[in-house]
């Protein structure tokens, strides 16, 4: 060990090392890959500090000037971030190290001034850290050592992403140390892919007994008593820190006031608060001046309260690995701690699943009650030590005076009313496994009559505290009520109606000068009219026969053979000789007839016999083609689809060797294309392919 970093260490304190610390400053290690799994709480932070002081300093006690980071340590949250960064500074002092951080929340300016500054050892979250690196701030080149804190909550909170990123840019040659409470296949994948060799590092009491020095309490509490049995809770341990875990920011709020409302010194800490908010708030539970501190799982890692006794979990936890890290907050450094479950009646299975899963015994029963809570607080009282102190010459006279002027049973009720008022008072719970008392029968009643109903806005639950607020009566002494149109009545208990009549006066008027009059008898409140019925009898729907054969019954009664209707015999139809008519034929659709001239009529007679060289028997001939000027010239065909004869046939290979194209061009129009046949052939020559055989494939123009 580097003489600096010795020398820090017997300056705070420490006389031995974790085993987790020994473990990893194994001389046979030094320089190696590790992947160190710990639980929370045994001084991974020093430990690593320790291992990488061989690569960082080699043979030198002290670093050189700052430049490019030697070390980078990456942790999941700000809290953590920096608190490593305390942890390493006081460390490394010594050595005249020069430590930077990039956590997100922090100016981004100041980190980029710092980094240019020069820095031995950089710690960062790795959103933040990746910004840097993409914008050019800081240099990766000269990383010696890479360290990965609380791998595994990294990747539950969806960075790795960025760390194989960040990885990626670092220089392969390095020292790479993972450190994880828990070593799932994600954790190994990504040690695989980015260490070289790694060692498996295990303390002896990380697998076989996760937080030895923390006691685990389920206390089973009824639905509406959750937040009431945190108070007893708090009130029964009162420690000097204190975590209450939520899972939601709203919880997170609720509950601060609710803290708060009742006296306790509380502040709350999540994800929506901007970093300095966080950091006063856990200044100032390290400063004493908070006791309790509210928190979503952003607070789960990082936060080192040295007077962190008590871990409360207001909601259960969704693993066993975050409820590890919760708890971890206390029963550190040798510290004992407690870490108590909320669990109501629905909750018990999933309590006792994720208890199971993490391998932890807790002790199951109920919430401190508030006899319980007032027996702790006198036992408190009277071990305090201001009893054994002498009593100063400065506090003499005044006892003096308290003696001689009030009897000692004054002076204690005093001292005794001024203890508790520094103290909120404990709440009263109900028995989770006791089943709802149903409510006995209201007995004898008088009825009472509110000036205002509907119209004035009228509600049950808004008369019954307005009631019971001037009355001075319970809601158990209230039984119906009735809201009319103009006003509204209330049924009283009888014992309670002398009461209620002597709270209100004699001008019988409550809240916002409604009037209340006493009534003989029940009132008769007008019924709503009732939906119309509908104009005759309801229908009676049937169900409809199912389909198949009748029942048995129903074919008993039928012949056993139908006798089968005869047929008579078709005849086929008769052929028509008469001729065909085309005059009534619709035109074709693809043909749409001009809107100021009439169709024109088509031929009539019998259909015409087309023959193969292209005649029609009976018909007039055929009119020559009249063509555009083009390529083929006026008053000649194109070589537009098949031709119809060997003529045709021939005229279209001849023209197809001089040159033109098979598409009629327009007027003026230079031949498209290139030329049938090989370059340099002359016009006219002789025709290749089908076209010299006489087939009737039609010309194909050339690839050339």
């Amino acid at each position: 060990m580097k003489t600096a970093l010795a020398d820090a260490i017997a300056a705070r304190g420490y006389t031995t090392l974790t085993p987790v610390q020994e473990a990893v400053t194994n001389p046979d290690l030094t320089g190696a890959d590790m992947l160190v799994s710990a639980q929370t709480g045994s001084g991974k932070t020093l430990g690593f500090g320790l291992a990488i002081a061989p690569t960082l300093l080699g043979e030198a006690e002290k670093f050189d000037e700052a430049a490019a980071p030697l070390a980078l340590v990456i942790a999941p949250t700000r809290e953590l971030a920096l608190q490593v960064k305390r942890e390493l500074t006081w460390l490394y002092a010594g050595a005249n190290a020069v430590l930077a951080s990039c956590v997100g929340g922090m100016d981004m300016r100041d980190e980029r001034r710092a980094l240019a500054r020069g820095a031995h050892i950089v710690v960062a979250t790795p959103g933040r850290l990746r910004d840097h690196i993409m914008r050019g701030s800081i240099d990766l080149s000269a990383l010696r050592a890479v360290i990965l804190d609380e791998a595994d909550e990294m990747l539950d909170l969806g960075f790795r992403e960025d760390l194989e990123f960040i990885l990626g840019e670092a220089p392969d040659e390095r020292q790479t140390l993972l450190f994880s409470a828990t070593v799932p296949a994600a954790i190994a994948k990504l040690a695989q892919g980015f260490q070289k060799d790694a060692v498996r590092v295990s303390t002896a009491n990380a697998e076989a007994g996760q937080h030895a020095d923390i006691e685990y309490r389920a206390m089973n509490v009824s639905p509406r008593d959750g937040e009431n049995a945190i108070i007893n809770v708090l009130r029964y341990y009162e420690s000097p820190n204190a975590i209450v875990f939520c899972n939601t920011r709203a919880m997170v709020a609720r509950l601060t006031t609710r803290l708060s409302n009742r006296g306790f010194a509380v502040v709350a800490l999540s994800g929506e608060l901007t970093q300095s908010e966080r950091t006063h708030a856990l200044q100032a539970m390290r400063d004493g001046r908070a006791r309790v501190c509210v928190a979503t799982d952003v607070a789960a890692r990082g936060i080192d309260l040295p007077n962190l006794d008590l871990v409360v979990h207001a909601e259960l936890p969704g693993s066993h690995e975050t409820l590890l890290h919760r708890s971890g907050r206390t029963g550190r450094a040798g510290r004992k701690g407690v870490s108590v479950l909320i669990v109501p009646p629905v909750a018990r299975k999933k309590a006792e699943r994720i208890l199971n899963w993490a391998k932890l015994r807790a002790e199951w029963g109920p919430a401190p009650s508030a006899d319980e809570v007032s027996a702790k607080d006198e036992e408190r009282m009277m071990n305090d030590e201001a009893w054994a102190e002498a009593i100063t010459e400065s506090e003499a006279p005044a006892i003096a005076k308290l003696i001689e002027r009030f009897t000692p049973e004054q002076i204690a009720a005093a001292y005794l009313r001024q203890y508790h008022s520094r103290h909120s008072a404990p709440e009263d719970l109900g028995d989770p496994g006791e089943k709802p008392i149903p409510r006995a029968a209201f007995g004898p009643s008088v009825w009472f009559s509110v000036s205002g109903g509907r119209d004035k806005g009228a509600e049950p639950r808004r008369l019954l505290p307005m009631l019971c607020k001037a009355g001075g009566i319970t809601r158990d002494d209230i039984g119906a009520i009735r809201v009319g149109d103009s006003e509204s009545y209330v049924e009283l208990r009888k014992p309670a109606v002398a009461g209620f009549k002597a709270s209100i006066g004699e001008n019988m008027r409550v809240e916002d000068g409604a009037e209340v009059t006493e009534l003989s008898q029940p009132p008769a409140i007008a019924q709503r009219p009732a939906a119309k019925p509908r104009p005759g009898p309801k229908p009676e729907w049937k169900k409809p026969a199912p389909k198949g054969p009748p029942p048995a019954s129903q074919m008993d009664d039928l012949p056993a053979i139908l006798p089968q209707a005869e047929q008579p015999e078709r005849k086929p139809r008769a052929k028509s000789t008469a001729p065909v008519q085309y005059d009534d034929a619709p035109a074709p659709r693809h043909k749409k007839p001009k809107a100021d001239a009439p169709n024109k009529p088509h031929r009539t007679g019998p259909k015409p016999d087309f023959t193969r060289d292209g005649a029609v028997s009976g018909t007039a001939p055929k009119p020559k083609w009249k063509g555009k000027p083009g390529p083929s010239g006026p008053g000649s065909a194109p070589a537009v689809g098949k031709p119809s004869s060997k003529k045709n046939r021939a005229r279209a290979a001849a023209k197809a060797a001089e040159g033109y194209t098979s598409k009629p061009g327009k007027p003026g129009a230079k031949p498209a294309g290139k030329p049938f046949g090989k370059p340099g052939a002359k016009p006219g020559g002789k025709p290749r392919g089908a076209a010299a055989k006489g087939g009737s494939a039609a010309p194909k123009r050339s690839k050339d």
